[in-house]
């Protein structure tokens, strides 16, 4: 993610406009139409303010624990029609149940719990998480 870790400063992803313009691009130039978003974590910074903007150009959702989830309202959640599994780890005890007390407004949510598993419950767990992604991406149209 563009700022974070040791990547170098990137003055565009400062705003949430610019985060999710950053993504937009990203997205057109790898030439993606109507792609399934994958958010773990810290790219939810990038991924809400992209999802609520644009949520028609995709054909799902998949927010893991994602940050900034409480920088948006019931409201906005509301108006996105994006299908979307909410998935994370039950150990996950801090972020996963704000994430989840948030984005449960998007009313075409599903979602998995992965029991043992914590915030990066993809690594904790693959096989269930590779099941529970799997079993999503089937269901899209």
């Amino acid at each position: 993610i563009p700022g974070y870790g040791d990547s170098p400063p990137v003055d565009m992803v400062v705003t949430a406009q610019g985060r999710r313009d950053f993504l937009d691009h990203v997205l057109r130039e790898l030439g993606m139409r109507r792609p399934v978003l994958v958010s773990p974590s810290m790219s939810g910074r990038f991924a809400l303010p992209f999802l609520l903007a644009h949520g028609d150009q995709l054909a799902g959702f998949v927010p893991i624990a994602p940050v900034g989830t409480k920088d948006h309202t019931a409201e906005q959640y509301r108006r996105v029609q994006t299908p979307t599994l909410i998935l994370y780890g039950d150990r996950d005890t801090r972020l996963a149940p704000q994430a989840l007390q948030n984005l449960q407004h998007l009313p075409e949510h599903r979602v998995a719990v992965l029991a043992g598993a914590g915030h990066a419950c993809y690594l904790d767990k693959p096989e269930d998480f590779h099941r529970a992604l799997l079993g999503f991406l089937r269901q899209l149209k």
